[in-house]
């Protein structure tokens, strides 16, 4: 009967679940508060500073795509293996995944030393928040390897349903980095008031902390995979083009939305001061409640690719079914939530905003209630259930049209053509969330995207 069903019946299906989205969730909030630190911190020391470091987040966060993405492409890939208990292939496709992300990693490292003003200019053209861009980039830079190589190790454990230790990590890294924060910040405790050098130096440390800890836990702990086996990091040209395969429309379709990101914000720097501040702030909150949705999509596609690889095709559907129908509530709930809290949540930066910022920001804050919605669906849906099944030539070619020929050509003529009002000018920013959703409902009530990827030999 379980098979025909159109919701998952088996309680041991819920249970892993939401343990998951639980300890998920919670990791990725605080992980998340690392940032938060920072801004909440900066915003307090001034406006120029906290703008200087959103700037350079904007960079941060294309690397976040680039480590996100590959660590979806190992989880497809690695989770049907560990659904078959395979661990072998699994430890070879981690290896692979690790020495594609170093040379990212270094690329962009060169790339921020080399030009820093032109990347920063990209963003905006006002020089007071250039030069405190400046100063925070050429610390934080160092993050953006650690940073890389740490979400690799993660989403390898995540592919066989470790997750636990990866928000142990967040909570030691958060304490880290609020302590340096607010001792570097503002000078207490006999150190330098050190601004908006000492919130980067603060990450920067959180980040090698971070990084140790995982693979002490890999080394020494961890009793699943044994990572760290002789011959790990052996060349496999089977596994390997079988990861290029899942990675290139992955990586492709997240970088391509997320350079589209930073432009976008770019339009919004083009603007005001004002418009800049409170874009950062409104954003910040939002971000803050998508980590529960992102969350979500990580779960999905762990337990989608575990599903897969024990071959039970109808149970995967109900799965699918019933992961997707969790979305939508969760995301009227965070919706929900960000409307409710939102005074609350701007009055911690009303001391150093402009009256002007604030009651923008505010604005900013409701539309994004209503796009939380429509995210919380098509996120999961995409990169959690069929990408995680392994259809990532969609997610692509959805991703392309959504935000090239959408979003940023309506962005653009909403901010420069129409000159519309900062607010209306992020719905067009944010519109893509409602774009994707219809395609993306249609294409999972299709069942095309569910692919055996692993081999029967390796």
């Amino acid at each position: 009967m379980e098979k025909t069903s159109f919701f998952t019946r088996d309680r041991s299906f819920y249970k892993a679940l939401f343990s998951m989205l639980l300890i998920i969730s919670l990791q990725n909030l605080v992980a998340f508060s690392v940032n938060m630190a920072d801004n909440i911190m900066l915003g307090s020391y001034s406006q120029n500073a906290l703008s200087g470091a959103a700037t350079v987040n904007q960079i941060f966060f294309v690397v976040q795509q680039f480590a996100l993405s590959l660590g979806n492409s190992l989880v497809a890939l690695s989770s049907q293996y560990w659904g078959q208990k395979r661990p072998g292939p699994i430890r070879t496709i981690t290896g692979i995944t690790l020495k594609v992300s170093a040379v990212i990693g270094v690329i962009f490292i060169v790339l921020c030393l080399a030009i820093p003003d032109g990347i920063l200019s990209i963003f905006t053209t006002d020089e007071a928040i250039i030069a405190e861009g400046k100063a925070y980039l050429f610390i934080i830079v160092w993050t953006f390897l650690l940073f890389l190589l740490s979400n690799i190790l993660m989403a390898a454990l995540r592919a066989v349903g470790t997750v636990r230790i990866s928000f142990y990590i967040s909570i030691v890294s958060l304490i880290v980095n609020v302590g340096i924060n607010y001792v570097l910040i503002f000078g207490k405790l006999g150190f330098p008031r050190l601004g908006i050098r000492g919130a980067a130096i603060g990450t920067l440390i959180s980040r090698i902390l971070e990084f140790v800890i995982i693979v002490l836990y890999i080394a020494r702990v961890d009793d699943k995979l044994h990572l760290f086996s002789k011959g790990w990091l052996k060349h496999d040209p089977a596994l390997f083009r079988d990861f290029i395969r899942i990675a290139v429309p992955t990586v492709g379709s997240s970088v391509l939305w997320s350079v589209s990101v930073p432009l976008q914000t770019a339009i919004l720097g083009h603007l005001t001061a004002d418009a800049i501040a409170a874009n950062s702030v409104a954003t910040t909150f939002y971000q803050y409640l998508k980590v529960v949705a992102q969350a979500m999509s990580a779960t999905s596609a762990v337990m989608i690719g575990q599903a897969i690889g024990r071959g039970n095709i109808e149970r995967v559907k109900s799965d699918g079914r019933t992961l997707s129908v969790i979305c939508v509530a969760l995301g009227v709930f965070l919706g929900a939530l960000l409307f409710v809290l939102r005074n609350p949540l701007l009055s911690l930066y009303q001391a150093s905003f402009t009256p002007s910022a604030m009651e923008i920001a505010g604005n900013l804050i409701i539309i994004m209630s209503f796009v939380m919605v429509g995210m919380a669906y098509q996120m999961p849906v995409c990169f959690g259930i069929i990408q995680g099944g392994g259809d990532a030539k969609w997610n692509m070619a959805v991703n392309m049209i959504s935000t090239w020929c959408i979003v940023v050509p309506l962005s653009f003529a909403a901010a420069f053509w129409w000159k519309l009002p900062v607010e209306w000018v992020v719905l067009c920013v944010q519109s893509d969330q409602f774009f994707k959703g219809i395609p993306a409902f249609i294409h999972f009530r299709k069942y095309k995207w569910i692919k055996k990827l692993t081999r029967d030999a390796v």
